[in-house]
């Protein structure tokens, strides 16, 4: 069991009375909860002036509700088909945005976070922002990109990593982080964009570009760590032992010790979220479609973070749900 010091102490001793709720989730349970069918923000509670909400989108993409102000993480929901998960997969396919799946889901945003530009993080940020008009954070990359969709200089934000950036009822700090490799030790669509290039028409056009991760701290509320990528570089996490953690799952093994680095740099989180399990080339619908492949890699996920962290609880999530840490 690893060793247990006292800031954990002190944080898990002040979280034994809160509760990972959706619907009534037991601790310690790793199956998913009951979906809720609204999206719309939840109404303000007695436990609560600032009663925050998080609903995962799939893939690595969350909408949180903190009273009445909306941050969205990673919103990719038109979730075309590439050819990923039946083959064969196709680099050139046009990203094609699916307003009719978006609109009902994105009424608001406040602030949009996003860990890296791949398709299947990005291809619908500047909808979102241009629908929302709200702010979007991310790499340089990310920057250029959403320059080149036509999106104001003044709604773009370029961050790198050690931002703290204050919200007032909630701060964001921005974490540099890796992507995960391919069983090649490759990374799909690597390269970043110092520029402003043409507007990207197919998936291909939208690389990497460099990975971040972001811990969300909400005033009289959760901290919580999101990540895009199964990489880490542990030693930017120091300090940060967030409450709850969104965890990619890894698609191969060419990342060492990928788990025990990650859970170790967060000091243990009290929560964790499988994330990026799910067929995100399907329906966003209940039950989350799951490749047999990617159902064995979850099975072996939930078990080594209940080997490794023993003391945290596993929430396995399903669509829209409201979940409340």
């Amino acid at each position: 069991m690893p060793s247990l010091d006292r800031r954990r102490f002190l944080r898990d001793a002040a979280a034994t009375t809160a509760l990972v709720s959706a619907g009534g989730l037991a601790a310690g349970v790793a199956t998913p909860a009951q979906a809720a069918p609204s999206t719309a923000a939840p109404a303000p509670t007695a436990r609560s002036k600032r009663a925050v909400s998080f609903r995962w989108w799939g893939t690595a993409g969350w909408r949180v509700d903190i009273g009445d102000r909306t941050v969205l993480v990673d919103p990719f929901l038109s979730r075309i088909d590439t050819g990923l998960f039946t083959g064969p997969f196709r680099s050139d396919t046009p990203l094609t945005v699916r307003t009719d799946v978006i609109d009902p889901r994105v009424d608001r945003a406040m602030t949009v976070l996003v860990t890296h530009t791949h398709w299947d993080h990005f291809m619908d940020v500047p909808y979102i922002a241009e629908r929302t008009g709200a702010r979007v954070f991310g790499t340089l990359t990310a920057y250029h990109l959403g320059l080149a969709y036509g999106l104001p200089s003044t709604q773009l934000s370029a961050v790198k990593g050690g931002e703290v950036l204050d919200f007032g009822d909630h701060s964001v700090e921005v974490v540099g982080s890796l992507h995960s490799r391919n069983p090649s030790y490759s990374v799909a669509f690597p390269g970043v964009r110092v520029s402003p290039p043409p507007q990207p028409a197919t998936i291909a056009d939208l690389p990497e570009g460099d990975t971040l991760g972001y811990l969300l701290r909400v005033d009289g509320g959760p901290s919580v760590y999101f990540t895009g990528a199964s990489d880490v570089a542990e030693r930017n996490l120091t300090g940060l032992a967030p409450d709850v953690a969104m965890v990619a799952m890894q698609n191969a093994t060419t990342t060492g010790d990928y788990l025990p680095r990650l859970l170790a740099g967060l000091d243990y989180p009290k929560v964790v979220v499988p994330v990026h399990y799910d067929n995100f080339e399907t329906a966003l619908q209940n039950p989350p479609t799951v490749a047999p492949t990617d159902r064995t890699r979850l099975t072996e996920m939930i078990a080594a973070v209940r080997r490794i962290s023993p003391r945290s609880r596993v929430l396995v999530p399903e669509y829209e749900t409201a979940y409340h840490f």
